[in-house]
């Protein structure tokens, strides 16, 4: 099996689809959508061993499960990793074997308009219009990275994998000043890696990227801005050694290739 595939696909369903949770939480039109429903939907891939996500959904409100589900109430199932992947990285249309939409079609369509915003968001090439919208794209970016190169570890992948066995107890993190809701880290140790949501409130981090505004993090997380330029000029902040702010950065680069 094609390694690239294997890791794509463990970003999409363990870092990106968790981003439905926070998506819906913080989006009024689809906490509408998933008001009052209840029900499993789970998002599978065959081509070896079957591997999957799945949201435990009750009273609207949704709990991410990285793992398949016993009897799902709705699966949406692609035929191998390729085809998960190249739909959920917009290079395909092609939708999944849908099983179960006679049993919650409600919960079927606020299932996929979340599938879409979430697509959109990550697929953005512009900053979204209102503040609300950029701290969201901000929080949505930091979650994904953290998780993606945290899953990347936990795959095998061999760059990834070199620098967290070689590594000591050490935290990376990514933050915006002044808000506390925009953050995440990764921690790394001995070749284990753990991705976590929020501050790090322990100990102070070894290595933090910190930018200045949302705006600023937008500059650099949709490729618009040079880190070299916004470092240089105040709204990039690379608390740490220099070297580590473009490790930091190529991976990434690497988990942002893969989503794409």
């Amino acid at each position: 099996m094609d390694d690239k595939a294997v890791y794509a696909s463990r970003i999409f369903l363990n870092s990106a689809l968790p981003l439905l949770k926070v998506l819906v939480e913080e989006t009024p039109k689809l906490r509408k959508a998933f008001a009052g429903k209840n029900g499993t939907v789970q998002v599978s891939a065959l081509g070896g061993a079957k591997i999957g996500t799945h949201f435990v959904v009750s009273r609207g409100e949704l709990t991410v499960v990285c793992s398949l589900a016993e009897k799902p109430t709705i699966e949406l199932e692609f035929a191998s990793l390729a085809s998960l992947n190249a739909f959920f990285s917009g290079a395909s249309k092609k939708l999944p074997r849908i099983k179960g939409a006679l049993r919650a079609p409600g919960l079927l369509l606020a299932t996929f308009r979340a599938l879409l915003a979430m697509a959109a968001a990550l697929g953005a090439t512009e900053p979204p219009t209102t503040p609300q919208e950029r701290a969201l794209l901000v929080k949505l970016y930091f979650y994904l990275l953290s998780s993606g190169i945290s899953q990347l570890n936990k795959a095998g992948h061999p760059a990834v994998k070199k620098w967290t066995s070689e590594s000591p107890d050490r935290v990376f993190a990514w933050s915006v000043a002044g808000r506390p809701d925009l953050s995440a880290y990764i921690r790394v140790k001995a070749g284990h890696s753990r991705a976590a949501r929020g501050v790090y409130e322990r100990s102070k981090p070894f290595f933090t990227m910190s930018f200045d505004s949302p705006e600023s993090a937008l500059g650099i997380l949709l490729e618009r801005d040079d880190m070299i330029a916004a470092t240089m000029e105040g709204r990039l902040s690379l608390l740490g050694a220099p070297e580590y702010g473009a490790m930091l950065g190529e991976y990434m680069l690497l988990v942002g290739s893969l989503a794409k």
